[in-house]
């Protein structure tokens, strides 16, 4: 697709300044060339706007005398605008409304207008499939599912019994969507395992990355909130509940029964333990071992930055005799105070 900058404008508001010209591609500024867009946020990356050949920049207000000559979309936020050229530009694949002669639709199942089924695509019995949903080949919907309008899974993506997902939910590839959760129970010997019997529950607008697991509830659902955002290889345990526009990182793992709040970041391979609850607007750093509740919301982390090998092995080793060396202060702090008693008392 091609447009003019003011074209682009008319739809996605924003200034244009400079030729009205035309641009068909998406760039980054360090290869962008002829009839490509790119956009600069920060004052920084002031050589590569100049070194630049693309035809036509996203800038902020303050940045507009750092793109020269050039034509330009001046906008409060270059990034998301950038974002939202680059959904026009590439807008995402509709329904072709038919059923697959290899796709298998269970009794008492219902398909909503327009809704593609493909190849291999299995439908369990008493589901609901609201309008123009994609269901990509060998995409699995278990038994008294519902599905809301628009929805795509894409292939091998699998739903068990039950679940309920909102309208436009994109889930990709191989994730899989009410599996058990890890409920056990020790009888001296063995393990027992405790049904799942709860569900999992997800709102409008959510996006689930590939290979994603969302475990199905113990007793209540599992939850995930409107326009939650998960990436690839989470894993979301039984009665979790994820709160709405909160972006989860890949490798993330949650443990059964934490909430976290909305409007959260959680950084990639951050691990959280069971029964703890995550404030409103909390960013967690990757890497990060959440062990405990958090009321405040604000910036945590809890991994060490990247050193030397030698460093991390010698900072190791005093990490081992923390207790210790506490212990020792102690003493010296009470041998000092002791000893500042006496000279006052000298003193007087």
């Amino acid at each position: 697709m091609a447009y003019t900058l003011s074209e682009i404008v008319a739809r996605l508001g924003g200034e244009y300044r400079g030729a009205d010209v035309v641009v068909d591609r998406l760039a980054p500024l360090d290869s962008a060339s002829d009839r490509e867009l790119s956009f600069v946020s920060n004052a920084k990356y002031r050589k590569q706007v100049e070194d630049t050949g693309a035809t036509a920049l996203i800038v902020a207000p303050d940045l507009v005398d750092l793109a020269g000559e050039r034509s330009l979309i001046v906008t409060d936020d270059p990034y998301l605008y950038f974002a939202r050229v680059a959904a026009l530009f590439h807008p995402a694949p509709k329904a072709v409304a038919g059923r697959h002669s290899s796709a298998v639709v269970g009794e008492g199942s219902i398909i909503g207008e327009g809704s593609e089924l493909r190849e291999h695509v299995s439908i369990g019995h008493n589901v609901i499939i609201g309008a123009r949903c994609r269901l990509m080949p060998g995409a699995v919907v278990g038994d008294d599912c519902v599905l809301g309008d628009d929805v795509t899974l894409y292939p091998n993506v699998t739903l068990y019994h039950g679940c309920v997902l909102g309208s436009r939910v994109t889930v990709h590839s191989g994730a899989v969507i009410g599996a058990d959760g890890f409920g056990l129970a020790w009888a001296k010997d063995h393990w027992f395992k405790i049904p799942q019997t709860g569900r999992v529950v997800i709102a409008d607008d959510v996006e689930i990355g590939a290979n994603t697991t969302v475990d199905r509830g113990a007793l209540a659902d599992t939850v995930i909130a409107n326009g939650a955002k998960i990436d690839n290889l989470v894993q979301v345990a039984h009665n979790v509940q994820i709160g709405a526009h909160t972006a989860i990182a890949g490798c993330v793992g949650i443990a059964g029964s934490t909430k976290i709040g909305a409007y959260c970041t959680i950084g990639g391979a951050a691990m959280f333990v069971g029964h703890v609850d995550i404030a409103d607007k909390t960013f967690i750093g990757g890497g990060t071992l959440v062990s405990k509740s958090i009321k405040t919301p604000g910036h945590y982390a809890s991994s060490f930055p990247l050193s030397l090998h030698k460093d991390w092995v010698s900072n190791a080793v005093h990490l081992r005799h923390l207790d210790d060396m506490a212990k020792r202060l102690k003493n010296l702090e009470r041998e000092l105070a002791d000893l500042k008693n006496k000279e006052e008392k000298n003193h007087d």
